[in-house]
């Protein structure tokens, strides 16, 4: 049964030639048939590949693909960020670009919406490298200690949630990889209710990930300490 609402997807995408193409057409049909209206807003957040310029084609031969593009790659969150600011329709959803998960998987988070404020995904079984599961578990309880935030999979990127839910937290300052657990901080300490519910997840196929490079992980402590010193502050 077709959604009364209109949706905004947003997909960050940082070197996705591989991948970009795939994950946005196999999103086309499913948003067709489940929603009254939506839009797919992909981030190209600097690509040194072809990244931008397949996200360009695909826009001129469908509307409702717009492409935005960081000249230079500024960050996961900042790319978020730019999509979830762009998005002009009733919910917001975003998915990582990269083909480790399905869209259709949105079916799951649905019936869900008329009870919470926010819905998102955590992963039932992850497929990550075994030291890239055990960063993202110490990430965890750091966050859990530092911010009080206990969510299953805080970095999940497989979130939906209505637009005024988004306007009302804003601004979400972290460009890095802190920025979905600033998110859902926020929205916490902002009273919005929050369901989780299991997502499938599949191996990358194609290019590589980059979430766990020291320099993504420095930056993450450093946007911490500000996150909390501006919390702190309210």
């Amino acid at each position: 049964m077709k959604k009364d609402f209109s949706l905004s997807v947003v997909f960050p995408a940082y070197n996705e030639e591989a991948n970009i193409e795939r994950t946005v057409l196999l999103s086309i049909p499913y948003l067709e048939k489940t929603f009254k209206d939506y839009e797919v807003i992909v981030v190209n957040d600097g690509s040194s590949d072809r990244t931008g310029e397949i996200v360009e084609r695909l826009s001129l031969s469908n509307p409702h693909i717009v492409l935005l593009n960081h000249p230079k790659n500024l960050g996961y969150g900042a790319a978020v960020r730019s999509g979830l600011d762009r998005a002009s329709l009733d919910y917001i959803f975003f998915m990582d670009s990269d083909g480790q998960f399905d869209i259709s998987d949105m079916d799951r988070l649905l019936p869900f919406v008329d009870r919470y404020d926010v819905v998102i995904g955590y992963r039932e079984k992850r497929v990550d490298p075994f030291i890239r599961s055990v960063n993202a578990w110490l990430y965890h309880q750091f966050i859990g200690l530092l911010f009080g935030l206990r969510v299953r999979d805080i970095d999940c990127a497989f979130k939906l949630f209505p637009r005024r839910v988004y306007e009302a937290v804003k601004p979400i300052k972290s460009g890095g990889a802190l920025f979905s657990a600033e998110l859902l901080i926020k929205m916490k300490r902002n009273g919005f209710t929050i369901k989780e519910v299991p997502v499938r997840h599949f191996p990358r196929r194609f290019g590589k990930q980059t979430g766990a490079n020291l320099r993504v992980i420095l930056r993450m402590f450093k946007e911490c300490w500000k996150l909390r010193d501006e919390l702190r502050g309210n």
